[in-house]
């Protein structure tokens, strides 16, 4: 078995209907999720004049490798309704697969670990939450050392309904 780290976010619509639908279809058809960090909002990065972004960290527990599960976590987000027309824009939902197992890889889809994530508050304040001693195969420190460094400073808060 494999163990990937997602986060999965979205600034549209009933945002956390969206998180807990996007857990229940990577549940059914990806694996098993073993934890789940709390809901945390934080204002949109990149392009700020949007609606700020709900995010929560997954560790999924899978029998697919990394090509298999991109390319069913793209056909959940379009499943779910997710258009893609701008980068960095609004959207109901997006997942992005954070690290899997300790491996690297560069495809053209696909690039693991990510390759921003040491540098979003918003990615490591969830997944210090559920991974804090997982070691970035690539900058080589926990995540708990990433988020101490991390160059960010928007605020990422837990989500109160």
């Amino acid at each position: 078995m494999n163990t990937a780290y997602l986060l999965t976010g979205g600034n549209m619509g009933v945002r956390q209907d969206y998180l807990q639908q996007a857990q229940q279809l990577l549940g059914t058809h990806c694996g098993t999720i073993r934890r789940a960090s709390a809901i945390y909002e934080t204002a949109a990065w990149g392009n700020t004049g949007q609606a700020s972004f709900l995010n929560q960290a997954l560790e999924l527990e899978t029998s697919l490798n990394a090509k298999q599960l991109i390319r069913r976590v793209l056909k959940l987000e379009k499943m779910m309704g997710r258009v893609r027309e701008e980068k960095y824009g609004p959207r109901i939902i997006d997942i992005d697969i954070l690290l899997f197992n300790h491996e690297k890889y560069q495809y053209s889809f696909l690039n693991v670990p990510h390759p921003e994530m040491q540098n979003r508050r918003f990615v490591l304040v969830p997944l210090a939450e559920i991974a804090p001693g997982f070691f970035h195969p690539v900058l080589e420190k926990t995540i708990t050392e990433l988020l101490a460094i991390c160059p960010d400073t928007l605020g990422v808060h837990k989500w109160q309904p």
